[in-house]
């Protein structure tokens, strides 16, 4: 069973005798059936029951039942609701919009609406490059999704898809400073995708493409570049990429080893490993050998598509063949960005001395965290429950709060490079240690490193917007 998590938190309000154990009795119920307890709160009380709100962590749905159900079996105790404290914080949604500006009286509304926005729209109708000056779009990103590859939950559709995409927002505006907004298509043909993205960008300072199926998010992106004059980002592609690179940075620091002497193995060849192999071979990995379901991508294979066949043509120079298993004996890096239980301890006991695994397939990484670490000298996942959380938070809202603020629209590897480089370097050397090596996300130093570093990067040869007075 897998450790209880955040993610499955209940309150259960549960009716008890008022006696002197009936708390202790909740608490051994909860300990019993293998919750965490994390709050308990007497909400009512009269001479012979009480009313007790038990808070805790489960590790599953059918978890939380049990742990429930072992408090319902205590003498005399009637549970009487069972709330999921997960559903509770999506009720009504996760984010909304508040003006900032004062509306108390009709000379407030004379300038915010009519008559006086007239003069404003004409004025842009004039000089449509204030727009970023005069409106939100300054500081405004669509998150566009299709539902076509939520998470690991696959295509489940638009509506689906809404409650990541919130959330996404939300962190924009936690970490950033950015108004996001999601945007769930209700459409998965590909020429439809980029007309609507492309008809609406007028709004929008960037365009942050979320969980759309490989290949066709390549496509997506490559014409939506071509097309829009602000930037378009492809976060489980570029944000996955670079806090993977930060974190290896560090890793191979703490086992004084070189990128360029490395052998890595990347599991999953599609959109986020893809971006991945890109940005490890432009920040000089020497040997990267990417596997899909039939095992290690290699040139000469046929039926590969032409994003495949960049990854055979530019990685695998031995042309290794053979399953995933068998091309990890050896490695020294492992980066999973697949799908759940594809390795065992064992099969990370063949790689070289003082591996580093990153297993970051969610919720259930590739290799059980702790088997691996039995062999590995670094584990790191994209779960909040182990040490070394790779996760995109630390990317993306400094990310843009970097691209809006210079007004730049292309994105380069050397940008990427040097995000990487600004998450890596908030974890000091009397920090590092196998179980840190990257910063936390509630570091309130990573969005605004993130954001300079980007913000510093030469552009020569990139498409700058029109400046924007302060």
């Amino acid at each position: 069973m897998r450790p209880p998590s955040p993610g499955y938190s209940i309150t259960v309000r549960v009716e008890v005798p008022a006696a002197t154990t009936a708390t202790a009795a909740l608490t051994a119920a909860v300990g019993s059936a293998g919750g965490a307890l994390t709050a308990l709160d007497v909400v009512e009380s009269r001479t012979d029951r009480l009313v007790v709100d038990v808070t805790c962590d489960a590790s599953d749905e059918a978890h939380a039942d049990r742990i429930a159900e072992a408090m319902s079996e205590i003498p005399g105790a009637v549970v009487r609701k069972v709330s999921d404290r997960t559903f509770l914080m999506h009720l009504g949604g996760k984010i909304e919009v508040n003006p900032k500006v004062p509306l108390k009286h009709r000379d407030d509304l004379a300038r915010a609406y009519t008559p006086g926005v007239a003069r404003v729209c004409l004025a842009l109708a004039e000089h449509p490059e204030d727009a970023r000056r005069l409106t939100i779009k300054r500081n405004t990103v669509a998150v566009v999704t299709d539902g076509s590859a939520v998470l690991g939950l696959g295509n489940i559709g638009p509506i689906a898809a809404l409650p990541v995409m919130e959330g996404k927002a939300a962190l924009f505006k936690e970490f950033g400073g950015v108004d996001a907004w999601p945007v769930c298509l209700d459409t998965q043909d590909t020429d439809e995708l980029v007309e609507i993205v492309r008809a609406i960008a007028p709004v929008y300072g960037g365009i942050n493409l979320e969980d759309i199926s490989a290949p066709r998010c390549f496509e997506i992106e490559a014409r939506l570049r071509e097309l829009l004059d602000i930037p378009v980002f492809h976060d489980d592609q570029h944000g996955t990429a670079i806090v993977v690179l930060a974190a290896l940075t560090n890793a191979l620091r703490v086992v004084d080893k070189r990128i360029e002497d490395v052998r890595i193995v990347v599991s999953g060849v599609g959109a986020a490993g893809h971006a991945i192999i890109r940005l490890l071979l432009a920040q000089g990995a020497g040997e990267i050998i990417g596997c899909g379901r039939t095992g290690a991508v290699h040139a000469g294979q046929e039926g590969m598509d032409e994003f495949r066949t960049w990854i055979a043509e530019n990685t695998n120079s031995a042309r290794l063949d053979g399953s995933l298993k068998e091309v990890l004996a050896g490695a020294d890096v492992f980066i999973g960005v697949s799908a759940p239980n594809l390795l065992t301890g064992e099969d990370i006991a063949t790689m070289a001395k003082d591996a580093v695994v990153f297993a970051l397939a969610n919720p259930v990484p590739e290799v059980d965290p702790v088997a691996a670490s039995k062999y590995a000298a670094v584990v790191a996942t994209g779960r909040s429950d182990y040490p070394n959380q790779i996760n995109n938070v630390l990317v993306f809202p400094g990310f843009f709060r970097g691209l809006l603020d210079a007004g730049i629209s292309d994105i380069t590897d050397e940008m990427l490079i040097a995000a990487a480089k600004a998450i890596a370097d908030r974890v000091e050397n009397g920090q590092l240690n196998p179980s840190y090596v990257v910063p936390s996300l509630f570091d309130p130093g990573v969005a605004p490193a993130v954001a300079a570093a980007v913000r510093g990067v030469a552009t020569t040869g990139a498409r700058m917007l029109p400046a924007t007075p302060v």
